[in-house]
C-alpha cells in the first residue's frame, strides 16, 4: 500500500495577515519608543540644569556674588568696531557662563580663556571671533539632547540662558553701564535700574541677597531653542516694530501679528526686517552676553516669538523655549528645576512694559503685568508664589 504525505504550508492570505499584524504592532510600539526616548532626553536636559544650578551656587559661595553677565576686558584705545582683533579686548560682552566654567568641570577650558592663548589676550576677544578656539569649544552641559541644531559658523552654542531681561525689555543688552563715545558711563541711571528687574543685572555685581522675592520664587535661567536655519519665530529675530510708539516697549505681543496663520510657530513668508544669519540666531554664541544669545525674558509664554526693537544687538522679548512637548525648563534661584508649560499665566500681554520717566509706560517698582510668569521673572517686586506651578 502506498501512503501519501501532504506538506503543510502558509497560504498567501495567512502570510499577509501575519505581516499586517506585525505592522500594527510595530506601529503601536514606535510611538511608545519615541516617547520613552524623549522622556530620557528631557530628563538629561533637566539634569544639565541641575548641574548649572550647583555651579551657580558654588560660584556664589566662592566669590560672594553671582557670575556677571556682560563682563570682561576693555581697551579704551580701541573702539568696539576694531578692538576685537589681536591682542584686543572683548568690550565687556562675556556671558555669565564663561565665569562659571571652573564650577562646571571645565577647568581646562577656563585656563585657556583666563590666560593669554595662541596670541590672544587673557579673557579672549569678543564673542563673535570664531578664530578664537575656546569660543568654538562645545560644552556638552550647555546642550539639550532634544535640540538637533548644529553650529556651522565655528562658534559653540548654548540651550541655557540667564534671566537677564526679566519682564522689561529695556537696557538688557547693556545693563547699568554702557559704552558711549570713548568711555563707559552710567547715564539715565534711574531708568536703567528701574528696568533691569531680572535675576542677573548686566554689568552689575549681583548677589543672592538682591533677590528680595526669594530664590525659590525667582527664575535664574531658562531653556532656549537653537536655530535650524528656517523661519522659526523662536530663533529668528523680528525687528519690524522698533522701540517707541507702538513698538516692543508698548506691548509684549506686538510681533504676534507677523506669525504665519498656517504655521504659527513660524514668521510669515516674505516678511522683511528679520535677522536670518545663522550666526545671529538664538543661542548661537554661548560666550556672548547679548540677550539674543544668553538672555531670557518673562513677559510672553515659553515658545513665543523673538521680538526685538531697533536691531538684533539690542533687547526685546526673548522668551524661553524648547523642543520638549508643551513647554520648557527653567532653573529657579534655589537650584530647583521646573517645567513651565506654554499655557502658563502671562497676565496682560498687551500691557506696556516698565520704563521710568515715560508716562505711557509703567513706573519703576510696578507689579509685573504679566501674571505668574512675569512674577517668576522679577526678583524684587514683593511677588511670591503660593504652592507648586
Amino acid at each position: 500500500m502506498k501512503t501519501s504525505r501532504r506538506q503543510r504550508g502558509f497560504t498567501l492570505v495567512e502570510l499577509l495577515v501575519v505581516i499586517a499584524i506585525i505592522g500594527v504592532l510595530v506601529g503601536l510600539l514606535l510611538p511608545a519608543v519615541q516617547a520613552a526616548r524623549e522622556a530620557a532626553r528631557r530628563m538629561s536636559c533637566s539634569n544639565n540644569f541641575k548641574q548649572l544650578g550647583l555651579a551657580l551656587h558654588n560660584y556664589h559661595s566662592a566669590y560672594q556674588q553671582l557670575p556677571m553677565q556682560g563682563t570682561g576686558t576693555f581697551d579704551p584705545a580701541a573702539d568696539k568696531g576694531t578692538g576685537d582683533v589681536k591682542p584686543g579686548h572683548n568690550a565687556r560682552r562675556l556671558s555669565f557662563l564663561v565665569g562659571m566654567l571652573p564650577f562646571m568641570e571645565q577647568q581646562g577650558l577656563w585656563e585657556q580663556i583666563s590666560n593669554p592663548y595662541q596670541g590672544w589676550a587673557a579673557m579672549g576677544p569678543t564673542g563673535w571671533q570664531s578664530a578664537y578656539e575656546p569660543w568654538g569649544t562645545q560644552v556638552a552641559g550647555l546642550r539639550c539632547p532634544s535640540d538637533p541644531a548644529q553650529s556651522t559658523w565655528g562658534i559653540a552654542t548654548t540651550n541655557y540662558a540667564g534671566n537677564c531681561i526679566g519682564d522689561s525689555p529695556s537696557y538688557a543688552h547693556a545693563g547699568v553701564w554702557e559704552f558711549s563715545g570713548t568711555s563707559w558711563k552710567q547715564d539715565v541711571i534711574e531708568k536703567r535700574r528701574g528696568c533691569t528687574r531680572g535675576f542677573f543685572v548686566p554689568r552689575h555685581n549681583s548677589k543672592f541677597r538682591d533677590v528680595l522675592d526669594g530664590l525659590a520664587n525667582t527664575v535664574a535661567m531658562g531653556e532656549i531653542v537653537n536655530g535650524l536655519g528656517d523661519n522659526d519665530a523662536r530663533t529668528v529675530v523680528n525687528q519690524n516694530h522698533g522701540w517707541g510708539g507702538t513698538g516692543v516697549r508698548s506691548r509684549a505681543d506686538v510681533c504676534k501679528k507677523d506669525l504665519d496663520p498656517e504655521r504659527p510657530q513660524f514668521w510669515k513668508p516674505g516678511l522683511t526686517s528679520l535677522e536670518t544669519a545663522s550666526s545671529r540666531s538664538r543661542g548661537a554664541r554661548w560666550s556672548y552676553s547679548l540677550p539674543l544669545f544668553t538672555g531670557t525674558s518673562y513677559s510672553t509664554a515659553p515658545n513665543s516669538e523673538l521680538c526685538f526693537g531697533a536691531n538684533w544687538e539690542n533687547s526685546g522679548q526673548a522668551p524661553t523655549g524648547s523642543h520638549h512637548q508643551g513647554g520648557a525648563h527653567v532653573l529657579m534661584g534655589d537650584g530647583a528645576v521646573k517645567f513651565i508649560t506654554d499655557s502658563v499665566d502671562c497676565g496682560d500681554v498687551s500691557s506696556p512694559a516698565v520704563m521710568p520717566g515715560d508716562s505711557t509706560m509703567l513706573p519703576a517698582g510696578a507689579e509685573s503685568p504679566y501674571g505668574l510668569f512675569g512674577a517668576l521673572g522679577t526678583r524684587a517686586n514683593k511677588e511670591t508664589i503660593d504652592g507648586e506651578f
